[in-house]
């Protein structure tokens, strides 16, 4: 399975400014390219900090003497490099409680920006595209089975299994590799132990009318 990385979902034509950029010139780049931040970046490209719209409100409503980015931005500047997985990116922002980082190269140079916005398309994937990626990545090429072999449905991106597998200890395994898929937001598993190992195994419970009650995962992205 291919997960999307930082490098398959930024922006890559990047707006950036010097640290000497004015006041006005950084608001002006703001409204002109609707964008609520930008990256500052030295001479050779690699960022130092950032300018956010609230970093220019700040400054209006302060006074002081802050009049260009170097004095502005926020920084240093928290980076994320393309072959980060998404979900890394995320977790970046939400620790430093920024909404977008620039991205870097193997250099540390400037060469795009990812946003909230743009993490925010894993999950706008279409449910036929994960059952398919699921069926295919995770049943057929990982465990080697025929695509019938379990029941997979998904529904505005939750995943429910069913069916039965060989072995158990192997039922963590798939969720696991199911939650790693683009788009999923929760799997629920109601998968059974196969013949043999439930053959092997006294009943838990009495009676016939035993149910094999769903185990809920919640997911690594919300």
């Amino acid at each position: 399975m291919r997960q999307r990385t930082v490098g398959d979902l930024m922006t890559p034509s990047v707006v950036s400014v010097r640290p000497g950029t004015p006041f006005k010139e950084i608001a002006r780049i703001l409204d002109e390219y609707e964008i609520t931040a930008v990256p500052v970046a030295d001479d050779q490209d690699r960022p130092v900090g950032v300018v956010s719209e609230a970093d220019l409100l700040r400054k209006q409503t302060s006074g002081g003497g802050a009049t260009s980015a170097g004095d502005l931005m926020t920084s240093p500047a928290v980076v994320a490099e393309p072959d980060w997985h998404a979900v890394r990116a995320a977790r970046t922002m939400e620790r430093h409680k920024v909404k977008r980082l620039p991205v870097v190269d193997g250099n540390g140079r400037l060469i795009g920006v990812i946003s909230r916005s743009d993490l925010v398309q894993l999950f706008l994937r279409r449910d036929h595209a994960i059952q398919e990626e699921i069926v295919e990545d995770v049943v057929v090429r990982t465990l080697g089975l025929p695509p019938s072999a379990l029941g997979v449905e998904v529904a505005e991106g939750r995943v429910t299994l069913s069916g039965t597998v060989a072995h158990e200890h192997l039922v963590p395994i798939l969720v696991r590799l199911c939650e790693s898929v683009d788009g999923v937001v929760e799997v629920v598993d109601r998968l059974g132990p196969g013949q043999d190992e439930a053959a092997g195994r006294a009943p838990e419970h009495s009676g016939a009318g035993a149910a094999f009650e769903p185990r809920h995962s919640p997911g690594t992205r919300r």
